[in-house]
Order: C-alpha cells, then sequence, then structure tokens
C-alpha cells in the first residue's frame, strides 16, 4: 500500500470495543421504573420502595435518585407530591399530575378527609389489643421539643399479631417480643407514628431515630436485612376531580411475610390477623 492510500484509508473502529474513554467505566444502570397502583389524568399513584426519598433535599445533599425525578421521568411529565413518606418507609405514595390536583389534596389532607393505614413492627407486646395514642408532638423533631409549639396528635393503633423470636437483644431475656400493630394517624404530624410509638414504649424496630440501637442492629442480623419497619398499607381519599372514593392498597413486600402468618419465626397466635 503506498503512503497516499495509506493516509486516505478510514479507520474503522470495532463497534463492540469500549471507546478510550470509557475503559475502566463501571456502567450506571438506569432507575428501576415504580410501581404503579393507580394512574389517571388528575392522579399516579405509586408503592414507593423502602429506602427512596421522595424528593431531593439538602439534608441529604449526596443523594440524587428519589421518587419525584424517576416518577417525572417514568411518565414523562410533571408531578406533584401529594404527601411524604419517611425515606425508610415503603408503601402508598401520592402524586398529582397538575398544579391545580395538587392544591386540591392538599386541601384534603388539612382538612382530614383523607385516612392512611400503616403497618409497624414494633418491640414489645402491648398490654391491649387497641388504643388510640393522644399525645402532642413539636412540629419539628429533628430540634429539642422545648420552645417549640406543640401540635395536637392523635393516632390510633390495634395488635394484628404478636410474636416471640429465638433471638436475644437483650441480655436479660433470651428471646425477643414484637408485635405488628396496623396504625392510622388522625393528623400527619413529622414522624407521628414513630415519635407516637416510642412515646408509648413500643418503638418501630429499625428506626434510628426513635428505636433502640442494639435492638435494632440484632434483628437486622437476625433477618439479613436493615430497614425501617414501616409500610404505608393503604390510602382512602375522594377523588380530586370526581370526588368518587377511592381506596389504594400497597401490598406488604415478602419480606413481611413471616410477621403476617407465615412466620419461620415461633409466633404467639394471641390475636387473630384484622383485616
Amino acid at each position: 500500500m503506498s503512503a497516499a492510500t495509506a493516509a486516505t484509508t478510514p479507520t474503522v473502529s470495532d463497534p463492540a470495543s469500549p471507546a478510550p474513554a470509557d475503559v475502566g467505566r463501571t456502567p450506571v444502570a438506569p432507575p428501576r421504573a415504580l410501581p404503579l397502583l393507580f394512574l389517571d389524568e388528575a392522579l399516579a399513584i405509586i408503592d414507593k420502595p423502602a429506602g427512596l426519598l421522595v424528593h431531593r433535599t439538602a439534608l441529604d445533599a449526596h443523594e440524587q435518585d428519589a421518587a419525584l425525578q424517576r416518577l417525572r421521568d417514568q411518565l414523562d411529565r410533571p408531578v406533584w407530591p401529594a404527601h411524604r413518606l419517611d425515606r425508610g418507609t415503603s408503601g402508598v405514595l401520592v402524586f398529582a399530575l397538575d398544579a391545580s390536583v395538587a392544591s386540591a389534596l392538599g386541601v384534603a389532607l388539612a382538612e382530614r378527609r383523607t385516612r392512611k393505614r400503616y403497618l409497624a413492627l414494633v418491640r414489645g407486646w402491648p398490654a391491649d389489643d387497641a388504643g388510640v395514642i393522644d399525645h402532642p408532638l413539636a412540629r419539628d423533631p429533628e430540634l429539642p421539643s422545648a420552645g417549640q409549639p406543640m401540635l395536637e396528635a392523635q393516632t390510633e393503633w390495634s395488635c394484628l399479631r404478636r410474636l416471640e423470636l429465638p433471638v436475644a437483644t437483650d441480655r436479660r431475656f433470651p428471646t425477643t417480643r414484637l408485635a405488628l400493630l396496623a396504625c392510622e394517624p388522625v393528623q400527619g404530624r413529622r414522624h407521628q407514628i414513630r415519635r407516637h410509638l416510642k412515646h408509648i414504649a413500643h418503638p418501630i424496630v429499625g428506626d434510628a431515630n426513635h428505636g433502640k440501637g442494639p435492638l435494632n442492629r440484632a434483628l437486622a442480623a437476625h433477618f439479613g436485612l436493615q430497614r425501617l419497619w414501616l409500610h404505608a398499607e393503604r390510602m382512602t381519599l375522594a377523588h380530586p376531580l370526581t370526588g368518587v372514593a377511592l381506596s389504594v392498597e400497597a401490598p406488604p413486600g415478602p419480606e413481611w411475610a413471616r410477621f403476617l402468618g407465615a412466620a419461620t419465626d415461633t409466633p404467639v397466635p394471641t390475636q387473630p390477623m384484622i383485616g
């Protein structure tokens, strides 16, 4: 081949070979699609995974993945969160698909025209089968309560199941007692269920802020999973455009099976399952 021919012959790269800039770079998987529980022209209701932020926040500035951005990209349209769930909480999360619907949902929530039911796995066995926690809460749980306005707050609860696990989380006892509760907050203060259950000495398992560290660590090792054991199971509301009653449920994930009746640990069947 002549020098002139070599200079004008194009170089064909192997399409299977990475470009030099990509060598050694770990591919980033696209975010997984969020499970849609309900979708129409006004609302998108998802089953939020535990560990996912509702929206990006300065309190966790390094975390870029959030339900709002993921759902916006998934639907290819703007979305507005109607309420919020803590990062560690899984379950029903409602988004509006335009600003006027978001405003209407905000009013409905403020006027307590919605109902929310949560499942919570807590330390210990409640003495009663049901009750109401009526305990005012400071507006901001991240700050000392002293000097803050105390806001009215009630949480209705019922005990669905009591369990005793063959694992010691306290040196005084060879086993650990847990209970599965259904909780319905009347208001929706920040961390309301978590703070109320701590108030009655039955903190949620896995709650780093309001729970018990040694118990959380021991049970995370026992279950092979570290999470906040709080799940938003159901939300009931009037559709903001039609007024028709809408009840949306997110079944708890498979990690909840042992607490719902298919337990591999030793259950104490003192209470039937309440639907």
